[in-house]
């Protein structure tokens, strides 16, 4: 069985590309990043034209121009995987797109009978817009979730197409129900995490310590954390919020209010990350809407208690009260209580902390992500060829 993957910007692909080339399944990698380490050159394809348009977006603009640029400039991207597929592609049995990045692989899939797969890094595109949007006009009258809205009918036409989509947490596949997909269309497969860079916390921080990673905006919560923390630092005076990632757009309204009030990095590697995770009390996520947020399943693979809702997908890898607790995504009282829990009681704190290691790192490897995959299209497959 070969698996062709295809998007623009990378989300988690290339973890996935080289697991499948590990079990001699990939027949490619097709982006517009840059290669990704570990991956033999002759598996992947670069989408020149649609990388060099968007550079100087990369570099040169702010956060929301870069962010309409990757949909406007989208026709480089179609019109380069077009030519790509009409001149002698590689064989393969299975298409594999990010939402919204598949309808000219699947056109293509269609003539050569391969399994057409959605990887969906997000919730049902109309849950997706509606929850986000919510956000919006609560927090910050008049913004508009910058997606356009023929993106999103590409989304959901490619979902009504594809034999099968692939979502990150139980909330994504319910909200793939509620708008009318078949639910045994939907297969659920949390993201891997790389086990030699995340390992388990050594010890409970005696000062506590919240950590948050993901862009700052209105669609993870970060509104609701940032009133919860104003309650825990009522309490716990010597607590500390450390939030990684870059402010959106949406969120300008609420910044002025917030700034100085937690211990702000816009960007850290990986190792970085893990480094905070060692000295971290909790992970705290509470996401409006989400497909389930790499960052997320990196915490408990470090032996880190989690704290989330069940829309940032959180209910997939957490047990109520077992490796974390899961809270109302819109209950800042509730949030804060659950915080200050985990930093008052040390032994639970570590008891949770040894079943979030559990969960998030054992068996867990990128890997047996891929590998996870690869089993459900070759049962796919077989159906398909009885």
């Amino acid at each position: 069985m070969q698996v062709l993957l295809t998007t623009t910007r990378d989300w988690h692909l290339p973890h996935t590309a080289r697991a499948f080339a590990t079990r001699q399944s990939l027949a490619g990698l097709w982006m517009a990043d840059k290669a990704p380490t570990g991956l033999a050159a002759h598996l992947y394809q670069r989408c020149w034209p649609y990388h060099l348009v968007m550079k100087p977006f990369y570099h040169l603009t702010s956060q929301i121009v870069s962010e309409r640029a990757t949909y406007t400039m989208i026709g480089f991207w179609r019109r380069w995987l077009k030519r790509r597929l009409n001149s002698r592609p590689p064989r393969y049995d299975v298409a594999h797109a990010i939402m919204g990045f598949g309808s000219e692989l699947f056109e293509h899939a269609d003539q050569c009978g391969a399994l057409k797969v959605v990887d969906c890094p997000n919730s049902h595109p109309v849950t997706y817009y509606g929850f986000w949007q919510r956000e919006c006009d609560l927090w910050c009258p008049g913004e508009r979730v910058p997606i356009p809205q023929w993106m999103f009918a590409r989304m959901n036409r490619e979902l009504e197409r594809a034999d099968l989509i692939i979502v990150q947490s139980l909330f994504s596949r319910d909200s793939m129900v509620w708008n009318g997909i078949p639910a045994e269309k939907v297969f659920v497969n949390p993201m891997g995490v790389d086990v030699s860079v995340f390992t388990q916390r050594r010890n409970v921080p005696t000062r506590p310590r919240f950590v948050c990673v993901g862009t700052i905006c209105l669609r993870k919560g970060h509104q609701y954390l940032f009133r919860a923390f104003e309650r825990v630092k009522a309490v716990l005076p010597e607590a500390e919020l450390v939030c990684v990632g870059k402010y959106k757009c949406d969120f300008r309204r609420e910044r002025p209010k917030w700034e100085g009030k937690f211990t702000h990095h816009p960007q850290l590697s990986h190792q970085q990350i893990a480094e905070l995770f060692q000295t971290a009390t909790a992970f705290v996520f509470p996401s409006q809407e989400e497909g389930i947020a790499r960052a997320q399943i990196e915490a408990l693979a470090s032996g880190v208690p989690v704290i989330g809702t069940y829309t940032a997908g959180t209910t997939t890898v957490v047990n109520d009260g077992v490796e974390g607790f899961v809270v109302s995504g819109r209950d800042p009282a509730q949030l804060a209580e659950r915080m200050v829990q985990l930093a008052q009681n040390p032994d639970l704190n570590r008891q949770m902390g040894e079943a979030a290691y559990r969960r998030g790192n054992l068996n867990n490897s990128w890997q047996d992500y891929g590998d996870r995959l690869l089993a459900a299209y070759e049962s796919r497959l077989a159906t398909r060829q009885h």
